[in-house]
């Protein structure tokens, strides 16, 4: 069951922290979700370059629909957003923006946070609809560069650094405003352990409750 009322903007301000789960088997989503969730995490998003992505995320939406946002990543094509909707994902994420699938995202009724860089990126993408923005690679985009776009967007857009992200650089984003982070390798790759994840998961956990009471 899908709850409408767990919008993007109010996990983000629960717990900044969206879990991507690049690479995960269906058998593996829910007993990761499980421990995602025990954690302290409001949003989970399955990568559409992972192993049957639409079995994973439908699992997940049927378990944590109501309780957690739940969607997909690395998505390309209308022709996805539909089929993501379809099993009950809420949330597009795109490594790049693409009128098409924004639009095809606010057709459906789901949030969409295509990947920008620049200025010129970022408002296009606001003016197709998009619901908040995926700063992408973050890496080349330091605190100082987010600043600065920040600056000059609406105070309400909702900025997510994504890429290189870990507990001892999310703060310094949050210091100029960034709203949330997308979480991959540092909290879970193909291989790793339930225990690995859930010790990486309450570290990234930890230091989040850190700078938001700061």
């Amino acid at each position: 069951m899908t709850n409408t009322s767990l919008t993007l903007d109010a996990c983000l301000e629960k717990m900044p922290l969206i879990a991507i789960l690049r690479g995960i088997k269906p058998e593996e989503a829910i007993p990761v979700t499980d421990l995602l969730f025990e954690e302290g995490f409001t949003i989970v998003e399955v990568p559409m370059n992972s192993p049957d992505p639409l079995d994973s995320i439908k699992a997940i939406a049927a378990s944590y629909g109501d309780r957690m946002l739940v969607g997909a990543g690395t998505v390309m094509s209308a022709d996805a957003v539909n089929a993501i909707a379809d099993v009950g994902g809420r949330l597009i994420v795109a490594p790049h923006f693409d009128p098409e699938v924004v639009t095809a995202a606010k057709a459906r009724g789901l949030y969409c946070t295509p990947g920008v860089q620049t200025p010129s990126e970022a408002f296009a993408a606001l003016k197709c609809g998009a619901d908040g923005l995926k700063v992408f690679p973050a890496e080349a985009c330091p605190p100082v560069v987010i600043k600065a776009i920040r600056a000059v967007l609406p105070k309400d857009v909702k900025v997510v650094p994504v890429g290189g992200i870990s507990e001892k650089n999310m703060a310094d984003y949050w210091k100029v405003n960034a709203n949330g982070f997308g979480i991959g390798s540092n909290l879970y790759k193909a291989g790793k352990t339930l225990d690995e994840i859930r010790a990486a998961a309450k570290s990234l956990v930890a230091a989040a409750n850190e700078f938001m009471s700061a």
